[in-house]
């Protein structure tokens, strides 16, 4: 029975201290204990603030109730004549703010993490040789990347040392231009996970002005408060990547509302900046049951991306816009083979696009992405931590067999998603087309001990090679064999 007691104990002191690391919320008007002030608990585990319990008194007094207060219908929405009212406790977590945690507090987490320390942030070398690890090619934007997150990482930990030089250093927010399939959301993954700070992936195309069906603006920092854990200083030194960030270009020759054009870009220059966000937290849109918490912006850094389709003819024309007739004039189809135009894009190109040069101003640092050549598909099939290959020889080895595919077969599989023009997106599709057989015919038996890919394989021409355990001899199966 002691030992009973003693669990219950230790089970409500777990309880009790996972409550007190969170904010508590009024009950009627859903505001924070950092903004409403101190709370007043009644009977369920309510909490009201002192402004919405006052306003209560005076409609109460207002109503002349007469000595008949006790038992009142009106209080038992309070939660005194109703045993089962759904109180504080009941809130669900996604709608908790953590509390922010005092000076002493965050220097230990400083010292512990290693991430917001400026003495531990990893330099520039080290984060671009974390990504060669994960990310094939691209050396340029990894190169960029990694300076940027370093200077930007500093800029916010400086704010913490108190220099009155009157110097002050400006975000450096940044905009990837690239093909798709290139790695634009896989670098910023890597890049988050590197550096161990909240992520929020957000999608451009939903975003509208506000009023308007669709996400408002404000509803990337919810997903980046919810990836911190409600956590709002956690969430301030996070990295927020908005892909399809061309789809917000201004439209041209069109009659109605630009809703999701220009007016996306006017609202987004205040995030962009810095500036203290009303986010809701737990839910994407404002209402009266959600709480609210205020984000700023000033120390989150800005990853946006876009493919930006057609970019390619802008730049051209004005790399040809000069040309006339004589022995030394550019020919109009000089750049129509070069695949990588995208290098020599200017702000200027972006402006004839369709971004607003206010939200151009506020993403400093402009890169591009290479597009995928064969031997870059081909590396990234084998190279990399957590390379497609290697996944399906992990599958292969939880059955006790060896799946190896040749040097041609790699670059085979490279060629065909080449034709493809979807990047590295390809390469699954393609992988999953030949070895769905293998997957679902290897199982059966349990003799077989190695499975070699082959360039024939591949192309439909021939089988793959399969070795039993016991006699080591190679047996060739047929396409047929698989299937049947």
């Amino acid at each position: 029975m002691s030992d009973n007691n003693n669990s219950d104990n230790i089970n409500a002191s777990d309880n009790n201290n996972n409550n007190d690391s969170y904010e508590e919320i009024c009950y009627i008007c859903r505001r924070p204990e950092s903004k409403a002030g101190k709370m007043i608990h009644i009977p369920n585990n309510i909490c009201i603030c002192n402004d919405c319990m006052q306003k209560t008194f005076d409609s109460m007094n207002n109503m002349n109730l007469n000595g008949t207060f006790p038992n009142m219908p009106y209080m038992d929405m309070f939660g005194f004549g109703m045993p089962n009212m759904p109180g504080g406790d009941n809130i669900p977590k996604n709608q908790k703010i953590k509390k922010k945690k005092a000076a002493k507090e965050k220097k230990k987490d400083n010292i512990q993490t290693g991430v917001f320390d400026i003495k531990h942030l990893p330099a520039p070398h080290i984060i671009k040789s974390k990504l060669d690890e994960y990310v094939v090619g691209q050396e340029f934007a990894k190169k960029v990347m990694s300076v940027a997150v370093y200077n930007h990482y500093k800029r916010v930990l400086s704010d913490d040392i108190e220099e009155d030089d009157g110097i002050e250093i400006e975000k450096s927010n940044m905009l990837m231009v690239g093909p798709t399939g290139c790695g634009k959301t896989y670098l910023v993954k890597t890049l988050a996970k590197i550096l161990q700070v909240p992520l929020a992936i957000t999608d451009a195309t939903s975003l509208t002005e506000a009023g308007y069906i669709g996400d408002d603006v404000e509803s990337v920092l919810s997903k980046l408060l919810a990836a911190a854990d409600n956590d709002v200083e956690k969430a301030e030194h996070g990295i927020i990547f908005i892909d399809e960030i061309d789809k917000i270009a201004k439209k041209r020759n069109t009659n109605s509302r630009d809703v999701s054009g220009e007016s996306v870009q006017q609202g987004m220059l205040k995030l962009l900046e810095g500036s203290d966000v009303e986010v809701p937290v737990g839910a994407t849109s404002k209402n009266a049951m959600v709480p609210l918490t205020t984000v700023n912006t000033r120390n989150i850094l800005f990853i946006c991306g876009g493919a930006f389709p057609e970019l390619e003819k802008v730049i051209k024309n004005r790399l040809t816009k000069q040309s006339s007739i004589g022995f030394e004039a550019e020919l109009k189809d000089k750049y129509d083979n070069d695949e990588n135009i995208l290098s020599k894009v200017t702000t200027e190109d972006l402006r004839e696009f369709g971004m607003i040069p206010e939200f151009l101003g506020r993403l400093p640092i402009v890169f591009t992405l290479q597009a995928m050549t064969e031997d870059m598909l081909a590396q990234i099939l084998t190279q990399p931590k957590n390379a497609i290959l290697k996944q399906y020889k992990k599958l292969l080895a939880l059955d006790e067999v060896d799946l190896k595919f040749d040097d041609e077969a790699v670059h085979c599989i490279a060629k065909k998603a080449l034709k493809k023009n979807t990047g590295a997106r390809a390469l699954r599709a393609i992988i999953e087309d030949f070895m769905l057989d293998i997957m679902y015919e290897i199982p059966k038996d349990d003799m077989i001990g190695r499975v070699t890919i082959t360039d024939d394989y591949i192309n439909h021409k021939g089988s793959p090679v399969i070795e039993m355990r016991e006699s080591g001899e190679a047996k060739i199966l047929t396409q047929r064999d698989l299937i049947e």
